[in-house]
């Protein structure tokens, strides 16, 4: 695993060990795009369920409705996360797919021209959609595992980053 350092101090504290919020008043507004991917492993129960690229429940199509949750969970993530700036999106986006090992993949953009990036917007949009899978299908079984969640690229802030 490669590991970027990128400071050797933490941004969310200040100068006497308080938590702040970073002050971007000054950076420049610039293109920023975040993509982060979470893993959900389903068992063969589940995955029995598939049709026509969705699994359905009595609840519904279960990845159209992790797509819409991962979008608002994005969108609110400022509410969330204490410390994050609350950002307008200029867009944010899921897919979901099953690779050969049955991993459910889900992977989130997001996307704005702005002073701040958009990592946690990304991370928060994968997380919550893997929790939305996990919520939805835990009725066919309880050994649903979110295996990761992890943020593949950003672009647009001081320094890019693609994870390898």
């Amino acid at each position: 695993m490669d590991i970027l350092i990128m400071s050797d101090k933490l941004t969310h504290i200040d100068e006497s060990g308080r938590a702040a919020m970073v002050d971007v008043s000054n950076k420049p507004v610039t293109r920023r795009t975040a993509t982060a991917r979470s893993i959900v492993l389903l068992p063969d129960v589940v995955l029995q369920q598939l049709s026509n690229g969705d699994l359905l429940t009595k609840k519904g199509a279960v990845f159209q409705t992790a797509i819409i949750a991962g979008i608002m969970g994005a969108k609110k993530t400022g509410e969330l996360i204490p410390l994050c700036h609350s950002l307008g999106l200029d867009n944010c986006t899921i897919t979901i797919n099953i690779n050969p090992q049955n991993e459910v993949i889900i992977d989130c953009m997001a996307i704005i021209t702005a002073k701040t990036g958009v990592e946690m917007e990304a991370l928060v949009g994968a997380s919550i959609a893997a929790l939305t899978i996990y919520d939805m299908c835990k009725a066919l079984s309880p050994d649903i595992v979110i295996k990761e969640t992890k943020l593949i690229e950003k672009t647009g802030g001081k320094r890019d980053f693609k994870r390898a």
